[in-house]
């Protein structure tokens, strides 16, 4: 399973989602420092919040498989500028909790997402469970294996290893 980083502003459903990943009950925990388990990091609302921690997050993210920003349906602004995923170098995900407020717009929380460069959009409900099976199998998919030669080809190429390549490219011979 790809390890998973989770960034968002405090109260967006990181722990929460960490809980519902594993199938635990929920129960409410402040994050106070980023806490890493097998295969989830997640890290303090506080650190998305702040540009003094926020470096934290970079830090972070290289010891992931796939980066998530998780924002809650609900959310009264956006935190995460557009293109935050030039210098992330992983796969970018977005996540939107508590689908199920009464003040959710999920359309506008999607677009929050997208102008960020996520690939891939899930909508989950930490308490009914509901979006849990879709991220899981996400998480299970296989990553790409490379040779070294294989993703310097691909860098060359302005590609990012997890990026197929383009149709009528393959690797050259020997590599």
């Amino acid at each position: 399973m790809k390890k998973l980083f989770l960034m968002g502003r405090s109260e967006a459903g990181k722990t929460s989602l960490t809980q519902a990943l594993k199938g635990e009950e929920l129960h409410y925990v402040k994050t106070q420092y980023t806490n890493t388990s097998d295969n989830t990091i997640d890290s303090p609302g506080e650190y998305a919040e702040s540009k003094r921690f926020s470096v934290g997050l970079a830090c972070f993210s290289f010891e992931a498989d796939v980066v998530a920003i998780v924002q809650s349906a609900d959310e009264p602004f956006n935190l995460f500028s557009a293109s935050l995923r030039s210098f992330i170098l992983r796969p970018l995900i977005g996540i939107i909790t508590k689908t199920d407020s009464p003040y959710a717009n999920i359309p506008m929380v999607r677009q929050w997402l997208e102008n960020a460069g996520c690939e891939r959009i899930f909508l989950i409900n930490n308490v009914t469970r509901e979006g849990i099976s879709e991220l899981i199998e996400y998480l299970e998919e296989d990553l790409p294996h490379l040779t070294i030669e294989q993703a310097k080809f691909k860098q060359n190429m302005g590609l990012n290893e997890w990026d197929p390549l383009p149709e009528g490219i393959e690797y050259p011979d020997g590599i």
